[in-house]
């Protein structure tokens, strides 16, 4: 559907008389034989020519010549927000000068060839552009070649490419990684030359760019790169503190932290959503502040470390306050199947219930297929989850708060240990009725 859309923007264009081709990602994706998630198109049409010509547009960019065309109402978008995936962009032949920032041209010179456009790009395999009616593809950079052997290289000098916009080093790492490539030699020495100044970049892109590697289904490889080209420290520092920590052998024979880590990911589940990826990638982050050597290695407390620091981090990079409470509450109870089959019977409902809880049991499974590979605890949850039905696992509650008023109990904190008690009674099956659980709150909790 978007493809059809963005070639009859082409289309539109070149009837008008302007140049208009498929570019970039798109491009790349369409020659690896995979579906691009969106469809970039690249013309020689000013922002205000291409409203003209789609009144109904969104100028996301203008300044910068880019403007959104949504797809029509009734195929799969409204005009209300225009995400990008429901969206085709279009941006006009340019050349940058100047990026004082790091992130965005001091001045944008709009060109008439496509040439001059592609050179401003970020790596060859980005940098090629396709007639989506004839099938022809315009390389000017050599990238055809480059996906052909693998190659993940600027366009132009890396120094200069990579100092216009800092982020790009991460690109480099994300393409390297879902693509099985080689990073060109030149470009991985200027990566290690210029990553400190990775720290420059706003904190919502390098996140962005972070989520991207962990839920596309190499962040393993990803970040294998990050640290042997020196930038984890300057976006992870975290992550990179894992490495050389070790870990029990009889419970890890995996490695240290970082190894373990880094295997959980490859076990994570495709599509895997971001707060799942984050809450694996910091499950074990407070081992190593909690390491000692005792009668064997122990991480006393490493859990109640880790939710601190996981925090820290998810308000660094400034997660959502939802999506911050789920990687905390991944990395807070990632523990707690060590102990489902000892569990009360309204402990183990009230586990099984958690808000997401798919995401908890596929990081446990993860976790244990990167260690010790026993899935004795994910099993029983699976079983147990089959097992009890949802009326009885949430149960409607037997009494109430008014009802406890009309007993003659003053409302305050009391309040929540009693209905505390008869829920656990409920769930655990020693109540059933109001009538009965009302006679348990006048027998153990009396007025």
């Amino acid at each position: 559907m978007l493809k059809e859309f963005a070639t009859s923007i082409v289309q539109g264009l070149r009837q008008r008389g302007f140049q208009a081709y498929l570019v970039g990602g798109c491009v790349r994706d369409l020659l690896l034989g995979r579906e691009p998630k969106d469809y970039d198109v690249a013309t020689d049409a000013t922002p205000a020519q291409v409203m003209q010509v789609f009144p109904q547009t969104y100028a996301v960019g203008a300044q910068f010549g880019v403007v959104l065309v949504p797809l029509p109402e009734g195929d799969g978008a409204g005009l209300g927000a225009a995400p990008k995936t429901s969206a085709v962009e279009v941006a006009t032949f340019r050349s940058d000068l100047g990026y004082s920032d790091g992130r965005h041209p001091d001045e944008v010179r709009f060109s008439k060839t496509p040439q001059e456009d592609v050179a401003r790009r970020d790596f060859t395999i980005n940098g090629m552009l396709l007639d989506p009616v004839s099938g022809d593809v315009l390389d000017f950079v050599g990238g055809r070649e480059d996906l052909k052997t693998g190659i993940i290289r600027t366009i132009g000098d890396p120094g200069l490419r990579f100092g216009e916009d800092k982020l790009r080093m991460l690109r480099a790492v994300r393409f390297a990684a879902r693509f099985a490539y080689a990073i060109e030699p030149a470009a991985w020495a200027t990566m290690k030359q210029l990553g400190r100044q990775i720290e420059v970049v706003s904190r919502e892109r390098v996140r962005d760019e972070l989520t991207r590697m962990l839920t596309e289904g190499h962040g393993r490889r990803a970040f294998l790169l990050l640290d042997e080209s020196g930038l984890l420290p300057h976006v992870l520092p975290e992550i990179s503190a894992m490495k050389g920590v070790d870990q029990p052998p009889e419970f890890h024979p995996e490695g240290d932290v970082f190894m373990h880590t880094l295997l959980l990911l490859d076990n994570l589940p495709q599509p895997c959503p971001l707060t799942l990826a984050w809450g694996a990638l910091l499950h074990d982050v407070g081992k190593p502040a909690t390491f000692r050597v005792a009668e064997r290695i122990r991480f006393d407390g490493h859990v109640e470390v880790g939710v601190k620091i996981a925090e820290e981090i998810c308000t660094r990079l400034r997660f959502s306050h939802d999506d911050t409470a789920q990687i905390l509450a991944l990395v807070d109870n990632h523990m707690r199947f060590g102990q489902v089959s000892r569990m009360k019977e309204s402990t183990l409902k009230k586990f099984l219930r958690m808000p997401g809880f798919d995401e908890h049991l596929a990081l446990h499974r993860a976790d244990c297929l990167a260690s010790h590979r026993n899935l004795s605890a994910y099993e029983f949850v699976r079983q147990k989850r089959e097992e009890i039905p949802p009326q009885q696992m949430r149960p409607a509650p037997l009494v109430t708060g008014d009802d406890l008023i009309a007993a003659g109990h003053v409302p305050g904190p009391r309040f929540k240990e009693i209905l505390g008690a008869v829920e656990d009674a409920q769930l655990e099956g020693r109540l059933s009725s109001r009538d009965a659980a009302l006679e348990f709150v006048r027998r153990e909790f009396p007025l």
